[in-house]
């Protein structure tokens, strides 16, 4: 996305001659360059910043004591992930200050191919929001997953022709690319010019300089601090990211603070709509780098000219003039430092956002009908397609908080108070195949809980209490009714729902009424025992079979650091 260059009117208005649309005088401007707080009014046209200090205006905005920072960018994101539609997800972040989102719509890709990503493009359009969209590497992101629809060279190549594209979406099949795989870097390949990005947990040594030579380019993945700095100091842009379920944005904190910026910055990946909504988008990534160590002035380089220098948004990322005017108002700086929505947001010179509140009317932006009933079950589930005997010795999946990787371990029958059983059900061919495990970690004491949002394939997914496989029917069954979305249910009675009819991922409901949904679904869950902060994102991602270090697809289970499909039954010298 190159910069523009502007015509002759518009540098007439730089030198001062005519008038500008725009003067916002009394605040200090920030550049993210120098790290400065410049005092200077900010003049305005045709939605450009032509110049720093005074011009004849028809228009003049007075913020004494204010501060100016270039919108918020965010390096990389899957806006299926906060469950909601474009233009509720446009709502959502823009009074927040996100003025530009590096978009991977994988999820999306997964369940309803082309069709569904050019539908996101489309719902895009004319928002206040610059969504650039990558175009996804890895559906499936393994062989041993099964989504939707097929997204390959032809599919990723019509999603790089749009003009909104920056590049090529994380490659996760990281093995592959090592192996020199032909397929794989001929996906990379279609980039050209234009960014690859990268998913590659725990990756070092030669294995990842083989990933960096084939032109991976970037990562959100990294797992130890020292991994990341490995893969920084070989070149590797890193994202430090703070999402609903990953939270590695504190920990990794000292790469900046004993090695600056360069080459390093914050995205939110998937964020449930609650935590949207309450903490806020990019702008909480910023305080949440404050009070990890780094500098103000450091964590805004992350969240704007950094992720504008590597996707490409060439016309952000600072207020120089000829920039766009995409900008943030704040009343001081420690707004900026709690995390506090900014004052004024402004897209191409106008104003969209005031006081956390959107001030522009988006029109309706439907989803496609194709994008809907997209849950197919072979025939309603009932209780014994979950009631799979347990072996004596079991291969278990360990969750934590805050991470997507899980542990494994062989469990034995004096363990089993601790196990909940997980299934992974084929929901986009009707196959009637149903993948089956073990989880500890999950905490449900009863009931079950159930999802159609299950990365990366988002087969339907169910967790249940020992015992309570009538449930896991019953919320399975449940979801296939709702044409997709998230269920609790406790003694055959639904406890708790939330709808996403748009390909079982997300909702064409206002954020705030998808965030309560959420958030009652969480009571629900934990009112049956379960622990976890963000339980639903934890399920989420039990399916993932590219991250450590086991997981559960509907094909069953598979052992990632072996890259293998794996019994269920283990043996004691497993453990």
């Amino acid at each position: 996305m190159p910069a523009h260059r502007h015509g002759a009117a518009l540098i007439a208005r730089a030198r001062g001659e005519g008038t500008v649309d725009l003067v916002i005088r009394g605040a200090r401007v920030f550049s993210p360059i120098t790290r400065e707080w410049v005092a200077t009014s900010l003049a305005i046209a045709d939605g450009v910043v032509v110049g720093w200090g005074e011009r004849p205006s028809a228009r003049v905005l007075e913020v004494p004591g204010a501060v100016i920072v270039p919108g918020f960018i965010d390096a990389h994101v899957h806006v299926e992930s906060t469950k909601l539609w474009v233009d509720r997800f446009v709502e959502a972040v823009v009074p927040t200050g996100t003025v530009a989102v590096a978009s991977d719509p994988h999820e999306m890709a997964n369940v309803a191919g082309l069709v569904g990503v050019q539908a996101m493009i489309e719902a895009a359009r004319g928002l206040p929001l610059h969504l650039g969209v990558c175009a996804s590497s890895c559906v499936p992101a393994s062989r041993f997953e099964s989504p939707g629809a097929d997204f390959g060279v032809a599919e990723m190549s019509s999603v790089l022709a749009d003009p909104s594209a920056l590049g090529v979406a994380e490659v996760m099949d990281f093995p592959g690319v090592v192996a020199g795989r032909g397929d794989l870097l001929a996906k990379i390949a279609l980039a050209g010019s234009r960014r690859v990005d990268g998913h590659a947990p725990g990756l070092r040594g030669s294995p990842l300089d083989a990933y960096l030579v084939a032109g991976v380019e970037s990562d959100h993945e990294m797992v130890e601090l020292d991994e990341l700095q490995e893969k920084r100091s070989k070149g590797m842009w890193v994202f430090l990211r703070h999402g609903s379920a990953s939270q590695n944005l504190a920990s990794f904190a000292p790469t900046v603070i004993e090695h600056g910026t360069t080459n390093v910055a914050v995205c939110s990946d998937d964020r449930e709509p609650d935590l949207l909504l309450e903490h806020g988008h990019v702008n909480d990534l910023v305080r949440r780098c404050v009070d990890a160590g780094i500098a103000l002035e450091d964590a805004l380089v992350l969240a704007t000219l950094n992720p504008a220098t590597y996707h490409g948004f060439d016309d952000l990322g600072h207020l120089g003039p000829g920039k766009a005017a995409d900008l943030v108002v704040y009343r001081s700086v420690d707004e900026i430092a709690h995390g506090e929505p900014p004052m004024l947001v402004f897209h191409h010179g106008e104003i969209v956002a005031r006081d956390g509140q959107l001030t522009v009317t988006l029109g309706d932006r439907p989803a496609p009908p194709a994008l809907r009933s997209s849950v197919r079950l072979r025939r309603p589930l009932r209780a014994d397609d979950f009631a799979i005997a347990i072996p004596p010795t079991s291969r278990v999946i360990v969750t934590y908080d805050h991470t997507l990787w899980t542990g494994q371990r062989t469990a034995t029958e004096a363990d089993r108070g601790r196990l909940n059983r997980l299934s992974v059900v084929e929901r986009h061919r009707a196959s009637g195949r149903i993948g089956h495990g073990l989880v500890e970690g999950f905490g449900l004491e009863r009931g079950a809980v159930a999802s159609t949002v299950a990365h990366d394939a988002h087969n339907l997914m169910v967790v249940g209490a020992l015992g309570s496989e009538p449930d896991m029917a019953v919320a399975a069954n449940r979801l296939a009714q709702l044409g997709g979305g998230q269920v609790v249910v406790a003694d055959g009675t639904v406890l708790a729902e939330l709808a996403l009819p748009i390909a079982g991922l997300m909702s064409d409901a206002p954020a705030r009424d998808v965030a309560r949904a959420q958030a009652q679904l969480t009571r629900a869950a934990r009112a049956l025992g379960v622990t976890l902060e963000a339980p639903f994102m934890t399920l989420s991602f039990l399916g993932l079979s590219v991250i450590p270090e086991l997981k559960l697809t509907d094909r069953g289970l598979v052992d990632v650091s072996t890259w293998r499909l794996v019994p269920l039954a283990a043996s004691l010298q497993d453990a």
